[in-house]
């Protein structure tokens, strides 16, 4: 396959060409290696990573356009969207990616030892374990009326959510073969299909959105549909590619095996589906704890608003997760400890040069940003009021994930769970409660609690990176 990256100028020039001197002084200090393998890893991670990075903000930003032609319907409305996709979707999506996620170590371990003819089965068995889970997942999307009003949400929003929450339960289904998929290709450096299909459904959902919200005047549901459209149209797009011949290597068709050996994918699946569960529902809980307070149509609607573009400028981040995790368990799988060393090391620190930048942006553009999103003052002003917080959690976005792919790929799903679990919900919520109610900060004060955990979580990731024999983590070892 033709590399992406030769094709992409810009992303060209962070891998090659290098000049020889500074070639020299990496080869001393980072990695005891040829300067031409050197090359060749910088140029394999911009392969997975570049693909990654335009898919999942592509993805993720179908959500905030979506998020934007409803919160200019109303207050209302974008407050129970953002319930919706905050609490409800965040919490499905959660599972999915954290099971599916099993799959990122499976895939690119077996690749990176040669194991080609099990990729396919891996990816068959996933499915099977997914599409299990996201029935199970249906009854919170068809009753969220009743769980928002038990969660202590407003009634009005509460029942406002209600027939938003429907138009996902199609789009629960495509993240199960989206995501799976997504993960298969990338482990074979084959990502680079996902990321045309998702800047063209991206487009794509731009325009139906306008023609159906504003043309059409078709509301919720027409901003609604379009999630559904473009999120399905992603999976076709792949289907084609994987049946069509292009994963020869890796795809032979429909297995009986896919439903032998499922228990050590389900165990996996699990680990991984705590880990990365532990992580996204943060931000849910946050938000939980919003509509809680005064005044929660604005409170809910001004968090959301930070949050998104928070988790839209993450998914620049977990593109380098993607990378890591790629990177790592390929290395690994292959025997060759010194690659995955030097592999964390680039992508930590190209993740961490783009965080500075983000960071700032957010921070002097906070104000602006918001009526994107809201033609209110009231939500703008709170808006503002949080660029502080904003840009520091887009700086923390740009290291903690690199570290969790990095995991993810060694297979420490719950190593890292245990963390999760300690830093987030033992110290950054009950700590965010303290100062949001107790304190009398409010929104900041929730906040500030989520950046205090991320910031702890980061640490102790990084120690446990830092002090990891790597050599120890050779599957032949």
């Amino acid at each position: 396959m033709v590399s992406l990256v030769m094709k992409v100028p810009l992303i060209r020039i962070f891998v090659c060409p290098i000049d020889p001197t500074a070639l020299q002084l990496i080869k001393r200090v980072v990695i005891d290696t040829d300067l031409e393998s050197i090359e060749n890893k910088g140029v394999q991670l911009w392969v997975v990573a570049f693909p990654a990075i335009i898919t999942r903000v592509t993805s993720f930003g179908i959500l905030v356009v979506t998020q934007s032609f409803i919160g200019h319907i109303g207050e209302t409305e974008l407050a129970a969207y953002a319930l919706v996709q905050l609490l409800l979707l965040i919490f499905a999506n959660g599972i999915l990616l954290g099971m599916a996620s099993a799959l990122e170590t499976l895939c690119g371990q077996a690749y990176g030892a040669g194991h080609n003819h099990m990729m396919g089965i891996y990816l068959q068995r996933s499915w099977i374990v997914l599409l299990v889970t996201a029935t199970i997942l249906v009854p919170i999307f068809v009753f969220a009326t009743p769980i928002l009003k038990a969660l202590g949400q407003e009634e009005k929003l509460a029942i406002a959510a209600g027939p938003i929450s429907l138009w996902f339960i199609p789009v629960i289904y495509a993240f199960v073969f989206s995501l799976t998929m997504q993960m298969y290709l990338q482990s074979q450096q084959k990502n680079s299909i996902i990321g045309w299909l998702s800047v063209a459904t991206f487009v794509l959902h731009v325009i139906l959105s306008w023609l159906f919200v504003n043309k059409f005047n078709w509301g919720i549901s027409g901003a609604m549909s379009c999630v559904s459209i473009t999120n399905w149209l992603v999976v076709v797009g792949e289907f084609i590619y994987v049946f069509g011949g292009w994963c020869r290597e890796t795809w032979h068709g429909f297995s009986k095996y896919a439903f032998f050996d499922l228990c050590p994918l389900i165990k996996l699946s699990i680990s991984s589906g705590v880990m990365l569960c532990l992580e996204l529902w943060y931000s849910s809980v946050l938000v939980l704890l919003a509509g809680l307070m005064k005044n929660a149509t604005v409170a809910i609607s001004a968090f959301s608003i930070c949050l998104n573009i928070n988790a839209w400028e993450l998914m620049l981040s977990l593109g380098f997760l993607t990378a890591a995790c790629v990177r790592v368990s390929n290395e690994l799988g292959g025997g060759d400890a010194k690659a995955a060393i030097f592999a964390i090391k680039v992508i930590v620190c190209t993740s961490l040069l783009f965080g500075v930048i983000f960071s700032v942006v957010f921070f002097l553009c906070g104000h602006s940003l918001a009526y994107l999103f809201s033609s209110s003052t009231a939500v703008a002003e709170v808006v503002s009021s949080l660029s502080g917080l904003l840009a520091a959690a887009v700086f923390l976005n740009s290291i903690q994930p690199v570290l969790s792919g990095v995991a993810i790929g060694s297979g420490w799903q719950s190593v890292v769970a245990y963390v999760n679990l300690s830093c987030y919900y033992i110290i950054g919520i009950p700590l965010g409660i303290v100062l949001g109610y107790v304190a009398k900060l409010e929104v900041k004060g929730i906040w500030l609690g989520m950046i205090c955990g991320v910031t702890l979580q980061s640490l102790v990731l990084l120690v446990i990176t830092w002090k990891t024999d790597w050599e120890g983590q050779l599957p032949h070892v």
